[in-house]
């Protein structure tokens, strides 16, 4: 039994397992350096969210609630290279901690929009003249991947609306916003006699997947289709301030895209 054990010991690659011990160590403080403290992290939602209250987010739309994020994050990641430089003494974010400011508002933006619940679709840019052809509508500046819904889909931006579940979403998937629509549009048409036809579709496209009160983890690419006599929105552009207080893990912005169907 000694011998044996003593064999296998030998024949054990120590050097590769002592390399991997190594680099799991390093990505691990790698990871640490990276991520946003806290009590940072929570300054930064109280901001954004003091910035969306002055806006009166209720009634502005979300291209105005993203500029205004963008202009939040350009003048705090200016702040955090002055404290680096040495240009600013007195400030909140602390000497040792604009180093991951700086680059979590910087490399890892996109990461920490969608802890904080918002997302940023790609602006489609048109190279050549950088303005868009004088046959396509003019769009909001926010766009969704893939095709652009028609006019009768009704397409909102981070909008949630109520409604019967006629397709459940966890277990139906659709590429993009302009397919979930089409998906409802085709229930609706082909739908049987007594049978509820969809006229609401709720649409993820976060990557890291959709914030919901219930008990299930939402994924990206979810849609679900719905039916309401009368269509109600359960949120819209942001959580109520007083939302988030008795729900901790709701995010600030809605990441939800939906759209009440003209049938």
């Amino acid at each position: 039994m000694e011998e044996s054990n003593q064999i296998r010991k030998e024949s054990e690659p120590t050097k590769l397992i002592e390399l991997a011990a190594e680099l799991k160590e390093k990505i691990k403080s790698e990871e640490r350096v990276m991520e946003l403290p806290g009590h940072l992290k929570q300054k930064f939602i109280h901001e954004i969210l003091a910035m969306l209250r002055s806006m009166e987010s209720s009634s502005a739309n979300t291209t105005a609630l993203q500029a205004a994020i963008e202009s939040w994050r350009r003048q705090t990641l200016k702040e955090a290279k002055r404290i680096i430089r040495g240009e600013i003494k007195n400030s909140t974010i602390l000497p040792e901690e604009a180093g991951i400011v700086e680059n979590a508002l910087s490399s890892h933006w996109s990461v920490l929009l969608e802890e904080i619940g918002l997302w940023l679709p790609v602006e489609i840019v048109h190279k050549v003249h950088d303005e868009k052809p004088d046959d396509e509508p003019d769009y909001d500046l926010e766009t969704l991947p893939g095709k652009r819904p028609p006019p009768e889909c009704h397409a909102e931006l981070h909008t949630d609306y109520d409604g019967s579940a006629v397709k459940w979403g966890l277990t139906h998937h659709q590429e993009s916003a302009y397919d979930c629509c089409m998906s409802c549009l085709n229930q609706a048409k082909n739908a049987k006699p007594g049978q509820k036809k969809c006229n609401i579709w709720v649409y993820c496209p976060s990557e890291t997947g959709c914030y919901s009160p219930d008990i299930y983890e939402h994924k990206n690419q979810e849609c679900w289709l719905k039916f309401s006599e009368t269509p109600k929105l359960n949120f819209k552009d942001t959580y109520p301030e007083s939302y988030r207080a008795t729900h901790p893990r709701a995010p600030i912005v809605v990441p939800w895209v939906s759209g009440v169907v003209s049938t």
